[in-house]
């Protein structure tokens, strides 16, 4: 981290009364924070951008000098500041991971308000349920999406495309459904079909197969990795959807 507050910096970034670089906001406020006095160039049209970037070769705009040193774009200045990558690209697991956190803090809170204890097994009930509300709304926010992703591996929708369109409303209303307690002789059953086929279907995809996909699970166009967290999403349905039938 650079100390010497004495520094000066310049960065020459793209602002109109239209767009706003957020790699530029971003390249100042780490500037700023790393106590940088910045001189900050604006270059107000996309004309002004693309001729600044052609008469002085530069691939990208921001670009950032540092004490007269010219460090170039967003990504260099954070390797020149010693700081990790910004990822913008590649497989992460973010996405659910905040779903699942976020679901449990929802069940936990819900328990605690209900009854004004941690009852851990109706945690659980909740914990899943929300999950799969949230899951399915995911999905259902762009079907066609999800159901492009969906196809590449799940074993009856490459059979019969519709089925990727039913799917999401089945994990939804099931979610609604095992919190509210309705309809579980109809609703219990039918998650436990899909969700089968779905841990079966990730199961030969990414074991067997061995095939190198991304999940459809928080929706389409996810860098979610295939794998072990789309196999759980499966299995806590199963689960979920075994027990509320045997509790009745």
């Amino acid at each position: 981290m650079i100390e010497d507050k004495n520094k000066s910096a310049k960065i020459v970034r793209m602002v109109t009364p239209d767009h706003l670089c957020p790699w530029g906001v971003k390249a100042l406020d780490l500037l700023k924070r790393h106590h940088f006095a910045v001189e900050d160039q604006h270059l107000t049209s996309q004309e002004a951008n693309e001729k600044a970037k052609k008469e002085n070769g530069w691939e990208e705009t921001p670009q950032i000098w540092i004490g007269g040193d010219r460090i170039g774009g967003y990504d260099a200045l954070r390797e020149h500041l010693g700081m990790r990558p910004d990822p913008k690209e590649g497989t992460t697991y973010q996405p659910i991971i905040a779903v699942f956190v976020v679901t449990l803090l929802m069940a936990l809170a819900t328990s605690w308000a209900g009854w004004g204890r941690l009852d851990i097994l109706r945690v659980a009930e909740l914990f899943i349920a929300f999950s799969m509300c949230v899951l399915g709304i995911l999905k259902l926010r762009d079907l066609k999406s999800f159901a492009t992703g969906f196809v590449q591996y799940d074993l009856l929708a490459k059979r019969y495309v519709p089925y990727s369109y039913f799917y999401p409303y089945v994990e939804t209303l099931g979610g609604v459904a095992m919190i509210a307690g309705l309809a579980i002789g109809l609703v219990a059953p039918l998650v436990l079909l899909v969700s089968t086929i779905g841990a079966i279907s990730v199961y030969k995809a990414v074991y067997l197969e061995k095939r190198d996909l991304n999940c459809a699970c928080v929706g389409g166009g996810s860098n979610v990795p295939l794998g072990a967290i789309s196999l759980t999403e499966n299995l806590m349905m199963m689960v979920m959807a075994v027990w509320m039938m045997w509790r009745g």
